[in-house]
């Protein structure tokens, strides 16, 4: 499995990292990798997760500037019908923006009302849509999760098993009992001279390590 950065670590953008703000999630000259079939998970990784490395599978880097940028991608990726079906984990440091995105991606797809973090209450539940078109969503976040016995007490691997969104933070708190993500969102801080008042720039590595999840990048592409 590929080495991720360090919480903390910063880094700039590479030669095939795309700028959000130019590319709009529109045409671009980005060329990112194509699906790897021999650099799948294997049972082991995928249930025995180590902090600080990274599922394999193809990749997307987009460049935030504002949370503007990060509303329009919440936006992207709510319109891809799949993510309704999907697993999505998100990944970085206290304050990277990762509430922050999950909250744009929930109105996106239609919640209502007031979005709490789940922080303190491990998962929050919510619903979008009527009838055939109703979409039940699971916001989980592991942060204080410290007791593998709560996932069976608490029916997290029922809720993983049913239909709908899931969405957790902290995912490496519940390791070993999460199932494969479809995509894997890591947020990172930028030092970059440009920031401005309006917030710090950041980069999102976007990973699909699951077949579902790459069908999903390839729609997330530029």
């Amino acid at each position: 499995m590929e080495a991720c950065l360090e919480p903390g670590q910063k880094t700039g953008l590479g030669a095939r990292q795309v700028h959000i703000a130019h590319a709009n999630l529109g045409k671009s000259q980005f060329q990112g990798p194509g699906p790897n079939s021999g650099n799948e998970l294997t049972a082991a990784d995928l249930h025995h997760g180590i902090v600080g490395t990274c599922p394999a599978g193809p990749e997307l880097r987009l460049r935030w500037d504002s949370e503007d940028d990060t509303e329009r991608f919440a936006k992207r990726l709510a319109a891809l019908p799949g993510v309704r079906q999907a697993y999505l984990e998100l990944q970085g440091e206290l304050g990277a923006g990762k509430t922050t995105l999950v909250r744009h991606l929930l109105r996106a797809l239609g919640v209502q009302g007031r979005i709490k973090s789940p922080t303190y209450a491990v998962v929050e539940p919510h619903e979008a849509g009527h009838g055939a078109e109703r979409l039940r969503i699971w916001h989980f976040d592991f942060y204080r999760f410290n007791d593998p016995r709560e996932w069976e007490d608490a029916g997290f691997r029922d809720l993983f098993a049913s239909p709908g969104l899931k969405l957790a933070e902290w995912p490496d708190k519940a390791a070993g009992m999460l199932p494969a993500p479809d995509l894997v969102l890591q947020i990172r801080l930028l030092d970059d001279p440009s920031a401005t008042e309006a917030g710090a720039p950041r980069e999102l590595r976007v990973i699909a390590p699951t077949s579902h999840g790459q069908a999903l990048l390839e729609g997330l592409r530029p």
